[in-house]
């Protein structure tokens, strides 16, 4: 028979997937001896068991939850229900993965009418009595039946003004009692039936709650983001009832063991006397430092404290902790590894290492690598943004915060920025073309995309604040206006961007830089130490490389070569190439465009002091880059010496119906052979230049051909790469050796990797397009619907953000083995945004991949993920 039901004296710390983190915890302070109300955990188990069985409790699960109140009752000495000697219980969530602010507590239950008219006589403290029983109503009718804590609130306003109070603990019994006869008939008017009062039936509807607690809108979306499967489930923890709320010489309280926000050593936290849990948390009243209960309970605290060093010790992490002191004496309710800033986190780290209680890896293994976010980009100032109100949410693309004026066009934010204007541009979706204005914004909002558009890949890799796919935005592109929330946004109108959470706040928020210290440097250290995986960024541009390498990039695993087109002095050139009639015409454009791509070679070579470099070329089809202005149209037209009808007939023939599948990549060389000749040209020509500055420098270019599906296109093309490369290497008189490889982002290239491999220096999976292209949707797009997809539980992460080891994952796999097979000497890695993705380094730590490339500002998030999955792979 299965188990479902465990008292808190039959667990311990390792059964954490079974009944949860808190579960667990008091499992294992109760076997550490300390004050601990007895309880017992409802498994994990018996939640997804919920979930198959229709979302009811079954028979079996329900008889050991009574079975376990049996035996509260022998250990409190209590009755569940009794009037005369009433069991109370609270009940709590409790996920194998802390989840703050899921679910809500629900305490003093086991209360109705008659046992708490009990209580009020045989305390001597009615007050008190009514207290609970009030709460428990506002509670249960809140978390369980659903009813908005508003309601109450309201009516413990009006009660406090109509007795001339301003603090609930002013109210008298009387009024408590009135109050919980008003919660009850609130409750009558919007659920219908009367307030229960059997409290086995209060329990078994608690119970339940919990479970419906995992699967609510802001879990589902808490574990999207924190990367906790729907399949775990979460535990229900019901314990014996400890009162902070029974007079002066009670209280309750949260500390911490370190300061959550800077990791400072100490106690940190807050009391209140006279209270319960929920108060501390909910603002009803200023509490008190934690020092202040020394004053107020001197024996409770200093037992406090000795708990405080046991639990550390134990745990060797900084504990979060809730307790009560009822009448003198402390109970602890709850202990956990504490959140914190990564600030903190860095500095518990280095300080846990230095005290003897954590190894190196083992500090390595407790940071959280998206955490290393906040520090690397500004953020909003705290005390400021408590006061905001979001209008709307996209989603967080490029992590930090900005904030600026308005702008709707990229030639206008450089322009406003010319003139020392800090501003947001707002667009349906950016292009290539919108990449000067892009770099010229404190951030970037836009109403399409998702995690890996154009917009978020870019601004990745700037560093910039971007929030992508607001589809709540109502634009107006043409009249310079977007409208949100009811709310209409001109041109030169301030918002503020969260690029973290995707909020979207009016005005101006101020922003803090970040702040780098010397603890990150040496958890960087040490996860250096312990990786086995290189750690590569993604950089068009020297100072995007001058960046990563600064926070630890070992080379350029992809330098998108269209990036480079788009300044003014070489698009006009590029448009010319396109708008050409014959091979001399584009050869003779393109030579215009070959010394600024060799200096942008030259540039980035010299970043980089000899580590790889990896050059991707023209990878997007061409009708990015013609003019969309009349102006420009004209323009392009008398360079051509063709008229405007013949240029607009020419952009109107390179329109494509799906040109994520259409003529980019390979197919563009395979077409224009002259295109690949003069990037080749540029690669190496920029290879030999920097080799004869810096002879001691390991130069060696590694240009990689984007798109290709069979190995006839790749041999076409670099038929042409090497034939020009060892033409220019022979006549500089310099030896220089170089690779070609290419991108795997079509599922046809891994399931042929084998014969690709024979002609192939490296992969390198572009898992961007390889996932489009395995799932069928575009990543522009696909944010529509992916929602819906969420809900029902059919996708449980958005896979271009983190990767679909199932699918993606399963071709890669196939892809690594086939062209090892076939190319034993071939180095392999990944460029797609899923390089910056802690659980996807994961995985391709797990595959051997030689490297992983991301934006600049995520190599240490890389670096750190690459370290914790060397050290869990052992």
């Amino acid at each position: 028979m299965a188990k479902w039901v465990y008292m808190f004296t039959e667990g311990n710390a390792t059964m954490r997937n079974l009944l949860g983190g808190k579960g667990a915890n008091l499992a294992e302070m109760t076997n550490l001896g300390l004050p601990v109300p007895q309880g017992f955990t409802v498994t994990t188990e018996a939640c997804t068991q919920y979930y198959e069985d229709g979302r009811q409790i079954n028979d079996e699960i329900m008889k050991q939850i009574l079975e376990a109140i049996d035996q509260m009752e022998v250990i409190t000495g209590k009755k569940f229900g009794d009037k005369t000697n009433p069991l109370l219980v609270s009940v709590r969530s409790g996920a194998r993965a802390s989840m703050p602010g899921m679910m809500d507590t629900i305490l003093n239950l086991g209360l109705n009418e008659e046992v708490v008219e009990t209580l009020a006589c045989a305390s001597g403290n009615p007050r008190w009595a009514w207290d609970c029983y009030r709460r428990f109503i506002q509670m249960f009718s809140d978390v369980v039946m659903e009813v908005g804590k508003k309601y109450f609130e309201e009516l413990i306003d009006q009660m406090k003004a109509k007795r001339g109070v301003k603090l609930d603990v002013e109210l008298t019994a009387d009024d408590l009692k009135e109050l919980a006869g008003q919660f009850k008939a609130e409750y009558k008017e919007k659920i219908g039936t009367d307030f229960p009062t059997d409290p086995k039936e209060q329990l078994t509807e608690a119970i339940k709650a919990v479970f419906r607690s995992w699967d609510n809108p802001r879990a589902n979306v808490y574990r999207r983001d924190n990367d906790i499967p729907y399949s775990w489930g979460t535990a229900v923890n019901v314990q014996m009832m400890a009162f902070g709320n029974m007079g002066d010489d009670c209280g309750t309280g949260v500390a911490f063991t370190r300061d959550p926000a800077t990791g400072e050593k100490g106690l940190f936290g807050e009391f209140l006397t006279n209270a319960q849990g929920e108060d501390v948390v909910a603002g009803v009243r200023t509490p008190m430092q934690i020092t202040e209960m020394e004053r107020k309970f001197p024996e409770a605290f200093i037992e406090f404290k000795n708990v405080c060093k046991t639990l550390e010790k134990h745990y060797r992490d900084m504990q979060d902790m809730e307790f009560t002191v009822e009448h003198g004496k402390l109970y602890m309710l709850q202990t956990r590894n504490g959140k914190r800033t990564a600030q903190a986190a860095l500095k518990i780290a280095c300080d846990l290492v230095d005290e003897g209680m954590r190894t190196e890896e083992e500090a390595v293994a407790m940071i959280d690598p998206r955490n290393l976010d906040t520090l690397l980009h500004p953020q909003f100032d705290q005390k400021v943004l408590k006061r905001a109100t979001a209008l709307g949410k996209g989603i967080g693309a490029s992590p930090g915060a900005a904030c600026g004026k308005v702008v709707f066009s990229a030639e206008d934010a450089v322009e406003w920025a010319k003139r020392g204007e800090k501003v947001v541009l707002v667009r349906l979706e950016t292009s290539p073309e919108d990449i000067t204005g892009m770099k010229s914004a404190q951030g970037i909002l836009t109403v399409r995309g998702g995690t890996t558009s154009h917009a978020a890949v870019v601004a990745r890799g700037m560093g910039t604040c971007c929030v992508s796919g607001c589809g709540d935005i109502a634009m107006d592109e043409e009249n310079k206006k977007f409208t949100l929330a009811a709310k209409t946004f001109h041109e030169g109108d301030a918002i503020s961007l969260d690029g973290t959470t995707g909020n979207i706040y009016e005005g101006i928020i101020p922003t803090v830089d970040a702040t780098i210290t010397g603890e990150f440097e040496k958890i960087m250290n040490w996860a250096d130490k312990y990786r086995t995986m290189k750690v590569r960024t993604n950089a068009d541009t020297p100072a995007d490389a001058k960046k990563a390498v600064e926070l630890g990039a070992e080379g350029i695993g992809l330098c998108r070569t269209e990036h480079m087109f788009f300044d003014e002095n070489r698009i006009a050139a590029f448009r010319e190439m396109i708008c050409a009639d014959t091979v001399e015409e584009r050869e003779a454009a393109l030579d215009k465009i070959l010394p600024y791509q060799q200096g942008d070679f030259e540039a980035l070579y010299e970043a980089l002091e000899g580590n790889p470099v990896t050059i991707r070329f023209l990878d997007p089809p061409l009708h990015e880059f013609v003019p969309t202005e009349e102006e420009d149209i004209k323009k392009l037209a008398d360079a051509q010496g063709k008229t405007v009808e013949q240029i607009k007939n020419i952009i109107a023939s390179l329109h494509e119906f799906n040109p994520m599948m259409g003529h980019r990549g390979c197919r563009l060389a395979v077409t224009y052979p002259e295109i690949a000749k003069m990037q080749t040209k540029a690669v190496i020509r920029a290879a030999i230049k920097v080799k004869k500055n810096h002879p001691d420098w390991n130069i060696k270019p590694e240009i990689m051909i984007p798109l290709v599906g069979e190995v006839k296109e790749l041999k076409y093309v670099k038929k042409f790469v090497v034939e020009t490369a060892d033409a220019e290497i022979a006549a500089s008189g310099i030896e220089l050796e170089y690779e070609v490889g290419t991108m795997i982002e079509i599922p046809r290239a891994a399931l042929t990797a084998d014969e690709i491999a024979k002609e192939a220096d490296f992969f390198c999976f572009g898992t961007n397009d390889l996932t489009q292209m395995t799932f069928g949707f575009s990543r522009d797009d696909a944010g529509k619907f992916l929602d819906a997809y969420y809900d029902a539980k059919i996708y449980e992460n958005d896979p271009f953000a983190k990767l679909d080891q199932k699918g993606v994952g399963k071709l890669m796999e196939m892809a690594i083995a086939l062209g090892k097979e076939a190319n034993p000497n071939l180095h392999i890695g990944i460029c797609g945004e899923h390089g910056g993705d802690p659980s996807s380094v994961e995985f391709c730590n797990e595959l051997g991949l030689n490297y992983v490339s991301c934006s600049p500002f995520r190599v240490p998030i890389a670096k750190l993920s690459a370290a914790q999955a060397a050290i869990n792979q052992r």
